[in-house]
């Protein structure tokens, strides 16, 4: 395993079509990485919201719709033709190369849409939000990354009120997601959000300036 961690700790040269710099941000589920964002909004540099985008992304693009359906059936959107994520969840949720199989479709198509945001960018530091930047070893195409994590208690309690899910629906969904620890061990910088947002606001200033 070190040897692993050790090989991927190894970064890619940064793009110099940019002067920008690429900073990775990801947390799991009720780790508050949308609320780091936002704070490093208010600080003004941009963020670039990976999972919002491919939301959107799904919907926007025919060539996209055709391969999911095929991929998923026809009921992967409803009679809106828009993106039935529900069912689309419950379809791969228990089946891992179903799952990898709709990655390999969306993914690539948010990664144009990324590389095109960055060409509009002026800041010298620039935030790519994304959940699975370690499990796509994104961050190996970054300058830095972020993680932010919590308490798993306090991670579970906080979708439970978010989300309305029961405490073993948000366990099985973190199960299903890389260990916190093996994500610590990739992270340039951890972020704990075990307090309050002062405290968060104050870790995440200090991070960016850390970067600077």
């Amino acid at each position: 395993m070190e040897d692993l961690l050790h090989s991927e700790s190894k970064k890619t040269e940064p793009d110099p079509s940019t002067s920008s710099k690429i900073i990775g941000l990801t947390g799991g589920i009720g780790s508050g990485k949308t609320t780091v964002a936002k704070f490093i909004e208010n600080c003004g540099f941009p963020v670039y919201y990976s999972d919002d985008r491919a939301k959107e992304i799904v919907n926007d693009n025919p060539e996209l719709k055709t391969k999911i359906k095929e991929l998923l059936g026809d009921e992967s959107y409803d009679e809106n033709d828009l993106y039935n994520r529900k069912y689309v969840a419950k379809k791969v949720f228990e089946d891992e190369n179903l799952l990898d199989r709709l990655n390999q479709i969306i993914h690539p198509a948010v990664r144009i849409d990324f590389e095109n945001w960055v060409k509009k960018q002026t800041k010298y530091l620039i935030f790519k939000e994304t959940a699975l930047l370690f499990e796509l070893k994104l961050h190996l195409e970054c300058y830095q990354s972020i993680l932010v994590t919590a308490e798993d208690n306090i991670r579970i309690k906080r979708v439970m009120d978010r989300d309305l899910k029961t405490y073993r629906e948000v366990q099985s969904i973190m199960e299903n997601q890389m260990a916190e620890k093996e994500k610590i061990k990739l992270a340039d910088h951890v972020i704990y959000n075990n307090a309050n947002l002062d405290d968060l606001k104050e870790q995440t200033e200090k991070v960016i300036f850390e970067i600077e």
